[in-house]
Order: structure tokens, then sequence, then C-alpha cells
């Protein structure tokens, strides 16, 4: 009875990875592509009058096209699913998505229940607070709210930092990226925790920019990725093909100057980036 209930198992697991291992057939066969991605999230993913935008958005294009080359379906329909982070992990996760383009960490926990790609950025966790609030750093936080997004990494790395630190402040979860500025803007909130160039992008569309000020230090290290199915490497492949292309023949200097060129010439670090994810064939 042992091994028979071991074997069983066996065969489920079996069954379970080659469900997991057939992205390609799938997307094939439905002659369309599911994509997750983030509805809010300036500059790198977001909803605007003509759709999905962004320096997230124009990267996964290109690997929809290579993705509809090895399919041979050049006009491969692309479903667009938006979703907050861990909308977007579930949908990829439960099959409901093939690929997830936003401004999303590549974390070990989070590689429990799906895959990633090569790296897409590297971005660094932050805070910003009112200029009247007059808060330079984290440590004048204690007695303070501050807000974040639910289900982040920024969420985890604040309430680490704080805790590290022994700083009493009130974490306050929002759902809307947008909320938080609004919250921050109106005093309901003394601050705002999230990935930098998401947060410039939102401060930008504020009445007032000048109203608010980033605070000096970083807390955490946010290396981006797209989510992907687990278990399917022949899928992961050709994702990561179309990411060496894009690195390799120097596209992607194009697409950061298209959204992020205000903010001026990559960084060292990024570009280091680019040149060791140009995986040669």
């Amino acid at each position: 009875m042992k091994r028979f209930a071991l074997l069983l198992l066996l065969a489920l697991q079996a069954l379970a990875l080659s469900a997991a291992a057939d992205t390609l057939a799938r997307i094939k066969a439905a002659k369309a592509i599911n994509v997750a991605y983030s509805p809010d999230s300036i500059p790198f993913s977001f909803t605007d009058k003509t759709g999905p935008a962004g320096y997230s958005i124009d990267v996964c294009k290109r690997v929809i096209a290579q993705v509809a080359r090895r399919v041979g379906n050049p006009g491969l329909k692309v479903n667009w699913l938006p979703g907050q982070t861990a909308q977007r992990l579930k949908m990829v996760a439960s099959g409901k998505a093939d690929l997830e383009c936003g401004n999303t960490t590549q974390t070990l926990a989070r590689m429990a229940n799906v895959d990633f790609s090569s790296l897409i950025f590297l971005e660094m966790g932050g805070v910003v607070s009112r200029v009247d609030a007059k808060i330079e750093h984290l440590g004048d936080m204690g007695g303070r709210k501050i807000v974040v997004l639910k289900g982040t990494t920024t969420e985890t790395r604040l309430r680490d930092a704080l805790q590290a630190k022994l700083i009493n402040a009130e974490v306050i979860g929002i759902d809307d990226a947008a909320e938080g500025v609004t919250k921050l803007g109106a005093g309901e909130a003394d601050a705002y925790a999230g990935d930098r160039i998401k947060l410039l992008g939102l401060l930008s569309q504020a009445k007032d920019p000048s109203r608010f000020v980033f605070l000096d230090e970083a807390i955490s290290y946010e290396p981006y990725a797209l989510a992907l199915p687990r278990n399917d490497s022949a899928f992961r492949l050709e994702v990561n093909r179309a990411l060496s292309q894009v690195y390799r023949s120097g596209e992607i200097v194009s697409i950061y100057t298209a959204w992020l060129g205000s903010l001026g010439q990559p960084p060292d670090l990024i570009k280091a980036m680019y040149i060791l994810q140009a995986i040669p064939d």
C-alpha cells in the first residue's frame, strides 16, 4: 500500500511537471499569449490611452516577438492582464498568464512559485516625504506614518529596516500606487516607501512635485526580472534569447532613453548588468 501511494505521488508530480512545461505549445494552440502587467508603475509598466506602455513593456514586446517567431505565428494575439504585484505573480503561478511584465523583483521566496528571466533592471527602494514634514533620515520616522504597497519586497524591506533600527513608525499598506501620493499630499501619511524611479514617476504627476523630497538612504536592492512559469526551460530559453538579443544589439539603450532618459545616462551598475546579461548564442 505504501509503495502504491509512493508511485501515485511520483506520477502526480510527473504530471504536474509536464503540465507546467508546455507554455510554448499552449501559446501555439491558443494563437495568443497572456501577459500580466502593472497598470500604474510609471515609467516601467502602466496604462495610457494607447494601452500598456513603459520600459518593461517595450522589453516584453521584444520577448513576445521572439515567442511569436518560435511558435510560427507572427500575428500572435496578446492578451494584456493588469494587476498588482501579488496578483501578477499569482496569474503566472496558476497558468492564467504565460509571462509577467512589470517592475517585479526577483527573490528566492518568489522562486518557490514562479521562475524568472535574466535581469531587466536594477533598482533601489527609497522613501519620499513632504518638505514640510522635515524628515531627512529613516531615523526621523519615529511616531510617524509611512505608506507602502502591500505584498511588495519594499514592504518587507521597510519593516525589516524599521525593526533593525528600532524605529517605532506605523506602516500602512495600500493597494494602489497613486493612493500613496494622495495620502502623503493630504497629510494622512508622513512618508511613502517604494522603488525610487517608480516614486519619481508618480511624483512627476503631482500638482506640485516640489512639495516632496527623498530621504538620504536607500532601504533595499531590487533586481527586476520577468516572472515565468516554473519548470519550463524551453520557454525561459526563448525569453532569455530575446533579452540577450536586445542587450547585444544595443537596442536596450533606445528603450532606456525613451523612458528613463530624463534621468541621464544609465548608471554604471545598469550598464554592467546589460553587458553581463548579454548571453552569447
